[in-house]
This record gives C-alpha cells, structure tokens and sequence, in this order.
C-alpha cells in the first residue's frame, strides 16, 4: 500500500502513461514519408521497405550506443544515412526531422488523463520524467509541471536512478517524498522503487503481474484512481 504520509511530489511517465505512443509514432513516421516523396524521393523509395528501415535503425542504434538515451539524435542520424543510401543531400534530415518532431507532438490523450493531471497539480507539484522525446510545450501541458525531465538532457534513461534523482530535485523534494507513476513496470516501477522512491503501475490492459517480480506496488487501470487513491476531489 502507498504511504500517504509521505508523497510530497509526483513523478509522472509521458508515452502511454497519457497518451498511447504507437499510434503518434506511426503518424509521425507517415508524415516524414510523404515530406520525403515530395523533398527527396529515392530516400522516400528506399525506405519503403521495413526491412532497410529496421537494418539501418540497428545500425544506428549499434553505432551510436553511447546516446542510447537520445532518440532525437537516433532518428535524425538514421534520416541521415537513408539519405546518403538513396544518393539525396544529408542536409535534408534536419527539416526532414522537423516534419516528424512536429507530429510526433500531436498526441491523442488518454480520456482520464487531462482531469487527473488537473487533479494532481492542484495537490502536488508534478515533474515528468521520460525516456521520449515529447515535448510538453509544443503539446500543450507545460502548465500542469513543475519541471520536465528527458533522458537525452540527463544523459541517461530510466531505470537509471540518475533521472528519478534528477526530477525529484526539480520538484525540491527528496526521493523518498516522492511518487512515480507509470505504465513501463520494468522502466518505471522498478526503476523508481530502484531510486527509493514510491510508485504505482498505471495497467491500462490489464497485463499480468510480472512473472518473478518481487516488487509489489498498486496498480491502477487508469489515473482517475489514482486520484482518488490520493483522496484528490474532482475539479
């Protein structure tokens, strides 16, 4: 059970914690394609094929192991290859990029997730914590944070407790004050629990506990428990 006593913060996960990430991902992606068919048509060829688009992910992912954390350098590097594969101007994956940065922000809330970050900011100040590249301002939920934290401006992504420690400072709290909240159990749950932290599992689907995993925490199918878990009224 939470100890209520001693959150004084909330730590909240972005990608699929408010919003489902797949679906904002793969609209970004048809995005970037359609601008390459129209700015750089042979690289629009070449990566139509899933295959060459994995392989030289992997590539890049292999290469750049040291910015793992950086999924903005990740996919332009790879926007970048792709155009020197098809014989196009690298230059072109920085407004390349920018196509897809653009509507990658474009998400599609959760329905519970606007009135409990309304909850939750009214109690507690909220820090988010993600190993993405969204961008609170451009989507439009600066206001409801304290602080945003990512992994490429930390160096270093969850489960590190390097990033859990960094938000709880921007929160001003110690972490043990702390409540992280999140869908990745691995990423979130016991990365969190791993920086001395509380947390709770937000379990959209329903998913089993994790076979072997120790660590027991709640689980919630949605954040409008949450809330009411932290005896937060609606607004």
């Amino acid at each position: 059970m939470l100890n209520l006593s001693r959150i004084r913060a909330i730590t909240l996960d972005l990608d699929d914690t408010l919003w489902p990430v797949w679906p904002t991902i793969e609209r970004a992606e048809q995005a970037l394609q359609a601008w390459l068919c129209l700015h750089a048509p042979a690289t629009a060829a070449w990566l139509s094929d899933p295959q060459r688009r994995r392989a030289i992910r992997e590539r890049v992912n292999a290469d750049w192991a040291d910015h793992v954390h950086d999924l903005t350098r990740l996919r332009r590097e790879a926007i970048r290859r792709a155009l020197l594969e098809a014989g196009e101007a690298p230059e072109l994956a920085e407004p390349a990029f920018e196509v897809f940065f653009a509507e990658r922000q474009k998400v599609s809330l959760y329905p519970d997730a606007l009135p409990a970050l309304h909850r939750l900011s009214r109690r507690f100040p909220v820090v988010s914590v993600s190993n993405g590249n969204a961008d609170l301002e451009r989507i439009g939920l600066r206001a409801h944070f304290v602080g945003a934290v990512s992994a490429r401006e930390v160096g270093c992504k969850k489960p590190d407790p390097r990033i859990f420690h960094h938000a709880a400072g921007l929160a001003g709290v110690p972490a043990e004050a702390v409540l992280h909240v999140g869908d990745d159990f691995a990423l979130d749950v016991v990365g969190a629990i791993g920086a001395g932290m509380q947390a709770v599992w937000v379990n959209r689907e329903g998913h089993p506990w994790p076979a072997g995993e120790e660590v027991r925490v709640l689980a919630c199918p949605n954040l409008n428990m949450l809330c009411d878990l932290l005896h937060i009224e609606p607004d």
